[in-house]
């Protein structure tokens, strides 16, 4: 990107205003006398800050100052706009590799339907292989409590169901009124668990090809 040459004192320019609000000094921003520059496009050298401004617009290029506390600071000619493009972009893939695990909470009553349960299955299954940890609970209220058993097989067939994705971290308890259980991801688990399918099964396979080879011993031969 080629900038304009430097507006007459006094006058009023948005660009240069916008300038002054950069994490980076650029361009007309650069008062040093000299400067070190870097990158692929040029030949890496100590040269006059004029001089380095000239190599940026003859590639409609930014100079950009990305070490100011070297001696002299450091400069590379780039696509300033894109540079920050791509800054921001791997801060934005950094913050989604460090996201922090998250408890979601799934909800029953002893008299959930098959229908309700299977729809809360997807659910789970959708937000352990996002990476966050499930609380499913049954509630109960009134004389429901006098069905806790129910609650806790409809807690167990749920964890059957989750079984591929989720390890359960301990047997359904009661909390006040409601009885829980708690999943954590298995997504590592899951994904080495199918390797040692595969190997498991390669192995059975070769084991199959070879038993036809092996005639077995007549007892008239005997």
């Amino acid at each position: 990107m080629a900038f304009p040459p430097r507006p007459p004192r006094g006058t009023f320019n948005p660009r240069f205003k916008k300038e002054q609000q950069q994490e980076h000094r650029t361009n007309y921003m650069i008062k040093v006398p000299e400067v070190r520059l870097v990158g692929d496009n040029v030949e890496p050298g100590i040269f006059a800050t004029p001089d380095a401004m000239k190599i940026a617009q003859s590639q409609q290029l930014d100079l950009v100052e990305i070490s100011p506390g070297a001696n002299p600071p450091v400069c590379k000619i780039i696509d300033y706009n894109k540079f920050l493009y791509d800054e921001k972009k791997k801060k934005k893939e950094m913050k989604a590799k460090a996201k922090t695990s998250e408890v979601k909470e799934i909800r029953f009553t002893p008299n959930t339907d098959d229908h309700d349960f299977e729809f809360k299955v997807k659910h789970a299954e959708k937000f352990l292989k996002e990476g966050d940890k499930v609380k499913a609970h049954v509630q109960f209220k009134g004389r429901a409590i006098m069905f806790k058993e129910r609650g806790e097989l409809l807690l167990l067939k749920f964890a059957d169901r989750l079984k591929e994705v989720g390890a359960l971290e301990g047997l359904p308890k009661m909390e006040g009124k409601r009885m829980l259980v708690m999943f954590a991801p298995k997504v590592q688990q899951k994904k080495k668990g199918s390797e040692l399918g595969k190997l498991v099964s390669s192995e059975r396979m070769g084991q199959v090809t070879e038993e036809p080879k092996t005639e077995p011993v007549k007892e008239s031969d005997q």
